[in-house]
Order: structure tokens, then sequence, then C-alpha cells
């Protein structure tokens, strides 16, 4: 393997603070906002509101360079739970155009990350006031029929529907509808949602699709319907416009989904017009994993050279300069933070101050007197 450091930027600049172009979108610097359910649309409409708005704007503010939003279902059944947002008609788009807008005013950009929750949807919202709920709604409560590749039943859900081919289509339509709202909505790039158990994720497992048909029984068909969304999804986006697609790297269980069958996926994907990967991991099966800070790392260092596309690493890292250490080894071309952005909205100026760049460009001007 050859290795993918990047290039070092100007002398004293961080890796981490460098921009990063794909396509014809260049990001301010290799932070990204991971994508965190929020689970906070009461009205249960997908709508996002003024939430979202302040919860998203706060970390455009604080110097995220690209701001990915939570899972966001292209259809009311692809929902993980009733209070998550959506981007399935036009109500939607002109709300989320509200929230890109001040994102791009502060100096951040956006991507929506678009998801089908297959087996997993209909489920409870993971907060406190509902920690006596666990598993599928039930219909009285809000909830809906699921379905995934198989009628198997995630761990503690509802058994969902096996999805036939003719409903098939149907989904993969909803992918370039919502794509095409993102679109005019004013998002700067799309992510794709290919990890975490989820739908695509779900075909692509050998452990959950069982299928016998052009969508199961080998490799190759079990990654249709990735390489039908992304073609379809492409095809309906300006040509300037990235395309980024997460994926579980591995099931962490033998026989299941594994860093060579995300190569081999991600070569396909790269064909079709995806511009970078975002590296996770699990989700398909219960399985143990051992985390830690680089626990995820590797694999996106090993994805990133054998696809040679650019790689998002993301799991535990909180520390600037952990982060950049990932950066200049070459494991990565950009950090997501997660959690740790709930904390600290202004984890990328934190991070300016203590890998001794300049932070002032990172600060709205109202906020210097505050700069670290």
């Amino acid at each position: 393997m050859t290795s993918r450091a990047p290039v070092r930027a100007a002398d004293r600049q961080p890796l981490l603070l460098s921009p990063f172009a794909l396509r014809e979108l260049t990001v301010r610097n290799r932070v990204w906002l991971a994508p965190m359910c929020q689970y906070a649309v009461e009205e249960r409409d997908g709508i996002p509101r003024d939430f979202h708005l302040v919860h998203l704007g706060a970390r455009a503010l604080g110097g995220f360079g690209l701001i990915i939003t939570e899972a966001t279902a292209v259809s009311p059944e692809g929902r993980i739970s009733p209070q998550d947002t959506g981007l399935w008609n036009d109500e939607q788009a002109a709300a989320w155009r509200r929230i890109t807008d001040v994102c791009r005013a502060h100096g951040a950009a956006t991507a929506v990350q678009l998801a089908h929750a297959g087996r997993k949807a209909s489920t409870w919202p993971a907060l406190p006031r509902y920690r006596r709920h666990r598993g599928t709604i039930p219909d009285l409560s809000g909830g809906w029929r699921t379905v995934g590749p198989a009628d198997e039943p995630f761990p503690g859900l509802a058994p969902p529907d096996a999805i036939t081919v003719e409903q098939i289509g149907p989904v993969v339509e909803d992918f370039a509808a919502a794509a095409r709202r993102a679109v005019g909505a004013g998002f700067d790039a799309i992510e794709l949602h290919f990890a975490h158990g989820y739908l695509v994720h779900e075909f692509l497992s050998p452990l959950v699709n069982t299928r016998t048909d052009a969508y199961g029984s080998d490799p190759a068909g079990r990654r249709r319907l990735a390489r039908e969304i992304t073609a379809a999804v492409r095809a309906v986006i300006p040509e300037t416009m990235p395309l980024v697609a997460r994926l579980s790297a591995t099931d962490w269980i033998g026989g299941g989904w594994d860093v060579d069958q995300s190569v081999e996926l991600g070569l396909e994907l790269a064909r079709l017009g995806v511009d970078a990967l975002h590296i996770s991991s699990g989700g398909a099966v219960d399985a143990d994993i051992a985390t830690g800070p680089d626990y995820q790392v590797g694999m996106a260092r090993e994805i990133g050279e054998r696809t040679g596309l650019p790689v998002a690493a993301v799991g535990l890292i909180t520390d600037p300069a952990h982060a950049e250490r990932i950066l200049a080894e070459g494991s990565a071309d950009a950090i997501a933070i997660g959690r740790a952005a709930l904390r600290e909205p202004g984890w990328p100026q934190r991070a300016a101050h203590e890998l001794g760049a300049d932070p002032r460009p990172l600060y709205p001007p109202s906020y210097t007197r505050g700069a670290w």
C-alpha cells in the first residue's frame, strides 16, 4: 500500500484546520460535524424547526467545516423514530433552506445525510423521557410496519416485512427525490447513509440479507441496492455537488460484512460518482465491539488506501492533537466529531488554540472577545 498522507499545509497551519476540497466545494477545514439523531421533531412531521436551526447554526458559529445533518428520512416509513427529520416533501425542504442559509452565512458547508432505517425504523426515540420504552413503537402509539431484506427482526424489535422487488424501485426513487429537494434546500453536499444496520447496510450484510433473488444470493446482489441508490442520486444532482457515502466497515462478526467487502463496494461507488467515504462500523447485528479513540481509524486508512477515495474517520476522537495525528500519519483526510460536539459547539476553535493556529478566522466578530 502507498502512503496517503496529505500534503502538509503552510508552516504552522495544522492539517486539521487546512481547507479540504471535494469537486468544486472547498470546505474551510477538515473538521466535520458527525450526523447525530436529535429526535427533536415534536410535531412528528419531519420538518426541522428552531431547535435544528440553533443546534446546527451553533456549530457553524463554532468553526466546523462541514456540518452533516442527522439521519434525514427519504420517506415517512424510513424514519428511525417519529421525531426524526425528513426530506420527502417541499415543506421540509423549505425549512432546511433556512438552516443551510444560516450555516453558509457563518462559513460552514452543509451536507444532508439521506437515510432509510429499514427494519430498525419505528423505534422509540433515544431520549431520557422514553427510557422506560424499548423496541418498536406499537401502531396505537404512532408506530408503523417496517421493511427489511428478509423478515428476520433485529434483536428486540418487531419482525419486518420482507421488501419485494416491486417495492425496492420506489425506495430508490425516494432517495432520488430527496436528493433533488436537497439541492433546492441549499445543501452543499449529500451523504448516503449505508451504515449502522439501516436498510442499505441490511442488504449489504450477509448476516441479514438471506435473499435468493437479484438483491441477494451473492456479494454483487447484496451490493445492488447501494449501487442503484447511488446512481439514481448522482443522476439528479449537479455535477459539481459532492456525494459522500457512510459505510460500516465491519459487522464485527465472522461471516458478516467486513473491510474487504467495504473496499469492493467503495470501488463500485467511486465509479458511480461517490467522492468520499465516511467510515464507521457495526449496527447490523448485535456484536461485542471494543471501542476506543482509534478503534475505527485503521479501517478508514485501509479503505482509503485501497479505494483511492478520501475518507473521514469518526468514533471517540475528542482531542485535537489526536485528530491532527490521524491526519498527519495519512490515516484519514477529515475527522468527524460527534458527541464531543454536543458538549462543545466551538470544538474547532479550541482545536486552533491547542494546535497553535490563529483561531480568529473561526470566530464570528462578536465572539472574538471570548477567543481561546
